[in-house]
């Protein structure tokens, strides 16, 4: 996709909610009657310094996940590139157009959301049981769809800090997209994640096929890929969590005091 590595960068909005500088562009399209492409810019200068990740290291991350995604040829991740923009270089990444599941007449549960305990519909995974803003107990429950287990198990290869029930996208293209990785691949373990609901089950023999395959290409030409955008003992930490996985491939049980991010969505 050229256009989202050369094309200029015409802001458009911003997401406000979001930790980091982050908005929302459009590139024109090259034949006159076609549609400009959406994208996320998240410029470099525009990420909030982080107590245990190095400044001006979040695109790059971003980036790195996005060909580890490739390179499993799991396509989770938007199209993503390192690139100049409008306020510097930062992470220009392919807007997701996903499914708005409230305006549904059947009013659909998204991939990720909350329901009163007790009432898990099928085909979801209760994850906790908590208090929302106005003290009424809930369950937090995902989707038990092996689109979203296979962002599972990348998040235990990426070292996901940051996996929020928003991060989850059902497109209208019928993917399932993760988005916001600008704090993975940390050296050291720092997984939070929504997903936790196939804690203790095996990884499907075909995502292990697909990482053994990975595995094999890593210390080669995955490595070199990301070696522009994670430091060496990064790449390092990668190689023994997928050496680890593979070894013993079962989705792990949460071993730290705070293994859901916080917001969870």
């Amino acid at each position: 996709m050229p256009a989202l590595s050369e094309g200029e960068l015409e802001i458009v909005g911003r997401v406000g909610v979001a930790s980091n500088l982050t908005l929302v562009c459009e590139i024109a399209a090259p034949e006159p009657d076609g549609a400009p492409l959406r994208v996320v810019y998240k410029p470099v200068r525009g990420e909030r310094p982080l107590w245990d990740f190095p400044d001006g290291t979040l695109a790059g991350r971003e980036v790195a996940s996005y060909l580890i995604s490739e390179q499993l040829g799991w396509g989770v991740i938007p199209e993503t590139v390192l690139r100049d923009g409008p306020f510097g270089p930062g992470m220009v990444q392919r807007w997701v157009t996903s499914v708005d599941n409230r305006t549904d007449a059947r009013q659909r549960l998204d991939l990720v959301d909350l329901c009163t305990p007790g009432t898990v519909p099928a085909g979801f995974c209760e994850v906790l049981r908590a208090l929302d803003g106005e003290g009424n107990e809930v369950s937090l429950i995902h989707a038990d769809d092996p689109r979203l287990q296979r962002m599972a198990v990348l998040d235990l290869l990426l070292n996901n800090a940051d996996r929020k029930g928003g991060h989850a996208l059902e497109g209208v293209d019928g993917q399932v997209y993760g988005v916001d990785h600008g704090i993975c691949l940390h050296s050291e373990p720092k997984l939070r994640t929504v997903l936790w609901g196939w804690a203790g089950t095996p990884v499907h023999e075909s995502l292990i096929t697909d990482i053994t395959g990975f595995a094999a290409n890593l210390p080669g030409a995955v490595a070199d890929s990301l070696a522009p955008h994670i430091t060496d003992v990064e790449i390092s930490a990668l190689t023994e969590r997928t050496k680890a996985l593979l070894e013993n491939p079962v989705m792990p049980l949460p071993n730290s005091a705070r293994p859901i991010p916080w917001p969870a969505f």
